[in-house]
């Protein structure tokens, strides 16, 4: 790659580890993360998120977690919340520096996922603008689920996607996740809608959130890279999904392949990573 220091890597232990429906106790998921941030291989650690316990059983703990995380500089710490009640938790805590809010162009995901609709998740996100507003130091990040279209025959378009992130925009929101969901995306689509997000919101702070196979995952991310995307979201071992998606959970890009990929990280680096990942797992799988 031309010029690795511009490429900044998110890992997601929250995307990772909210399916597992054996519990995996508090410390352990602490030791984890704690290890991933001192790495100083990420720009951001996606760590959990404040939303129903009922809902996401794994995550209930979020906040306990947090307490118990060792900050570095240069690495943001975010957590998920998908309602008012998420973000009033999410401000309490001084050591978060970014909240994400899945917005999904899907009228069938937003509900499964977070129980209302499109037009409900608008309001939403204008209430957390607004409270925002007078909070420097914690962020908003806009992830648009099922930005590639989708499983259930919901309308779906690059201009769609566009639309929503100028609404967004226009709103006050300057960060996004593009995120292929149910890994619906192939590389020409990826590359096409990227393109036209940096040709038409050049300022915006853009990710890309994937969910992919094993042998497409290199493909997409080149196909981002090369529409001008810099930033990349992963999780070790490329492990997770998102459980409201579809009933066969569709993993993360592995981190270990973005680090390789963009000459960040070599196998030395990233081993005890996965050592740890994998004795945290050990009893669920």
């Amino acid at each position: 790659m031309s010029n690795n220091s511009e490429i900044k890597i998110i890992d997601c232990p929250r995307d990772a580890l909210q399916g597992i429906k054996t519990w995996l106790p508090t410390e352990n998921k602490i030791a984890y993360i704690n290890q991933l941030i001192a790495s100083g291989l990420f720009s951001t650690i996606d760590f959990g998120s404040f939303v129903s316990p009922h809902a996401v059983p794994q995550m209930k703990d979020s906040g306990e977690v947090l307490e118990g995380l060792i900050k570095r500089d240069g690495v943001e710490l975010s957590a998920v919340i998908a309602n008012k009640r998420g973000l009033d938790i999410a401000v309490t805590y001084d050591s978060l520096d970014r909240v994400g809010f899945p917005f999904s162009i899907s009228e069938t995901f937003q509900q499964r996922n977070t129980n209302k609709g499109i037009v409900e998740a608008v309001e939403t996100l204008n209430y957390i603008l607004e409270v925002l507003s007078t909070r420097n130091k914690l962020h908003l990040v806009v992830y648009i689920s099922m930005a590639f279209g989708n499983p259930y025959e919901d309308p779906w378009s690059y201009d769609l996607v566009l639309s929503w992130i100028h609404q967004l925009k226009n709103m006050g929101v300057n960060r996004f996740s593009i995120a292929d969901t149910t890994s619906e995306a192939n590389p020409t689509q990826i590359n096409e809608l990227f393109r036209r997000i940096h040709q038409d919101f050049p300022t915006l702070d853009v990710s890309a959130h994937f969910h992919s196979s094993a042998a497409m995952a290199l493909s997409k991310i080149e196909a981002a890279y090369d529409a001008g995307c810099r930033s990349f979201e992963g999780a070790i071992l490329g492990y997770g999904g998102c459980p409201f998606a579809q009933d066969e959970l569709v993993g993360n890009i592995s981190s270990e392949l973005l680090l390789k990929h963009f000459n960040l990280a070599d196998d030395a680096e990233t081993g005890p990573l996965v050592k740890e990942f994998q004795k945290l797992i050990s009893h669920a799988v």
